[in-house]
């Protein structure tokens, strides 16, 4: 009998700070509709799909779909969708499942190690976190916050995954038959910016949902209250307990041009840069693919 396939993604050191998978599902912001309408353009969904009920689903692959952020805005579609579902974290698999949505199979598996066969679907989507855009003071000193922590691993907010892009932008009709691209050219860009409204304390309990401030829960608590100190060395790391950043992230939320609406809810903005392409290689071209 043949031994299973690994999945190196639920290795993932920042899959640690999923654990608590209700708890990011219920703070961590929706798209907004005019992202959600911006995306599915790109997608070869027929026109009539909306109109006609009887109409053929198309058959789209929601890959890294967390906890069913981007999954469930899908299902609520007009459109006659049917969508694969596909996550690594089991406890996100779980909220998602937990969800019954209709139109949806939940499978696990990876961007390694995807779950379906070639040419099983006629669209992929794969939802990266939403970022914050910092267009204030208080949000900028936010932004210092979170880049003050450095555990080695790439986050989304480091952009290597830019580099994927444009290193195939890079290319020339006469070099890319040697390369080895991973989405057909032209590739496309777009974004949207949105603000949201939300209280102080709603504001921490998304900025907690960010892995690597969720891990802090632990370890680097119990230290802390022990030693009462702000920050500590433990193995060679810099640490800085939960409650040192909860208050920082309130004292930015203390500047002079934080914007509050008459429910005391603060303006929080950000954007979704998305990319598409026609078409992913099977093959590389430099191999006849």
């Amino acid at each position: 009998m043949s031994s299973p396939t690994p999945n190196p993604a639920s290795d993932h050191p920042a899959l640690a700070g999923f654990a608590a998978s209700t708890l990011y599902d219920a703070h961590r912001p929706t798209y907004p509709p005019s992202t959600l309408t911006s995306i599915l353009s790109k997608l070869p969904i027929p026109p009539s799909s909306a109109a006609d009920p009887a109409a053929p689903p198309t058959r789209i692959l929601d890959l890294g779909a967390g906890t069913g952020k981007f999954t469930e805005l899908l299902a609520r579609r007009e459109e006659q969708l049917e969508i694969v579902a596909v996550e690594p974290h089991e406890g996100m698999r779980r909220v998602l499942e937990g969800k019954g949505l209709e139109g949806v199979e939940v499978r696990e598996g990876g961007a390694e190690r995807i779950p379906l066969g070639e040419g099983s679907v006629e669209g992929v989507v794969y939802n990266a976190p939403l970022s914050w855009t910092p267009t204030t003071k208080w949000e900028a000193k936010i932004k210092d916050i979170t880049w003050s922590f450095d555990d080695k691993h790439p986050r989304f907010r480091h952009e290597q995954w830019r580099k994927v892009f444009d290193k195939q932008l890079s290319s020339t009709p006469f070099t890319i038959q040697m390369a080895d691209p991973l989405f057909s050219l032209p590739l496309g860009e777009d974004s949207v910016k949105f603000t949201d409204w939300v209280s102080k304390e709603g504001i921490w309990e998304r900025y907690r949902t960010i892995s690597h401030i969720a891990v802090l829960e632990g370890e680097q608590m119990e230290v802390s209250r022990v030693l009462s100190v702000d920050k500590f060395w433990l193995d060679g790391r810099l640490m800085v307990p939960t409650q040192t950043v909860k208050r920082k992230v309130f004292e930015a939320m203390e500047e002079d041009d934080v914007e509050m609406n008459e429910k005391g809810e603060v303006a929080l903005h950000g954007q979704t840069v998305f990319y598409w392409t026609t078409a992913v290689p099977t093959a590389p071209l430099k191999s006849g693919g």
